[in-house]
């Protein structure tokens, strides 16, 4: 049983939004064990924030992230 090699989908440095809360722009910082690491944009002094990849997205738009948040997870 061989596992497959998945890249994932932001890279450190790359600007994103939360789902839950698309109007704070974060920096993600790094990457491990399919869990992103961000900063809070222009709040270095503010704790690191945690989120999967599904939580995350790259166009604050609320139509994009009502499109979103109604996809079927397959978790």
């Amino acid at each position: 049983m061989s596992k497959q090699f998945v890249q994932n989908k932001y890279n450190a440095g790359d600007v994103v939004y939360a789902k839950v809360n698309p109007t704070l722009k974060l920096i993600i910082r790094r990457y491990v064990d399919q869990v992103y690491y961000c900063k809070v944009f222009e709040d270095a002094e503010r704790n690191e924030l945690v989120y999967f990849e599904r939580e995350l997205v790259q166009d604050p738009t609320p139509e994009t992230n009502e499109k979103l948040r109604n996809m079927p997870s397959n978790i």
